[in-house]
């Protein structure tokens, strides 16, 4: 793969999935803003395009290319990995931070006032998360299913039809969890805490990058495959 300036950073993401964890490392949102060249976010984030260029070539030289690519894969399969990946995830990991933040909240509140708005904030993600889901898992992958069976395009357009909201509720996702980093100042961990406060940051931590390789896989490869079959 040739990385240029004007390549975008969720196709980056699409062929090397391994640059994921680069874009991590510089904040760089590859899934809602997987659209945006490298040269645009690099403009906008004030980042050396050539070093960034250089260290991506690196990495994608130096690995070994065995993950699935799901933009050719069949598109049933990239559904059942998402859910198995992903929503399984959610549904395991989502109420056990809402533990989670209300305990630290009770335990460190009065030192640390931040987890008030990290406890609200984590629960309108949740929220936005539970209904998406649903709306995933009873909308757009049943259409999915019947048309790969069917061949009915009538399916299709059920599948394709429901993507504008749900990306619009990528994006509100998106937001709240930009907004989790923010407020746990990228997760660091003060010294006056207990252990349960170190699990809840590393959980946090460990969700904004399921979620954003659960909304690239969407976003970037499975709505698109949609539209390109309609």
């Amino acid at each position: 793969m040739m990385i240029t300036a004007n390549i975008e950073v969720g196709e980056i993401v699409k062929k090397f999935p391994n640059a994921a964890l680069i874009f991590k490392k510089y904040q760089i949102d590859y899934c809602c803003g997987g659209k945006r060249s490298l040269e645009d976010v690099c403009i906008e984030q004030r980042l050396n395009i050539e070093t960034l260029i250089s260290e991506l070539t690196m990495a994608f030289e130096n690995t070994s290319q065995t993950d699935t690519d799901w933009s050719v894969s069949p598109i049933d399969n990239l559904v059942v990995h998402i859910l198995q990946a992903h929503h399984a995830y959610l549904y395991e990991t989502l109420p056990r931070l809402s533990e989670l933040t209300i305990k630290i909240l009770r335990a460190h509140g009065l030192k640390h006032p931040e987890l008030e708005n990290l406890f609200k904030t984590f629960h309108e993600l949740k929220l936005e998360l539970d209904s998406h889901l649903i709306k995933e898992e009873t909308v757009q992958y049943p259409a999915i299913r019947e048309y790969l069976k069917t061949n009915n395009l009538e399916d299709l357009k059920k599948a394709v039809d429901v993507i504008e909201e749900l990306e619009s509720e990528h994006d509100n996702a998106g937001a709240a969890i930009k907004a989790i980093r923010k407020i746990t100042k990228d997760f660091f961990v003060p010294e006056d805490v207990c252990e349960t406060f170190r699990t809840t940051y590393k959980l946090l931590e460990e969700l904004e990058q399921n979620t954003f390789t659960h909304i690239h896989l969407e976003n970037n490869i499975l709505f698109q495959r949609l539209k390109e079959l309609q």
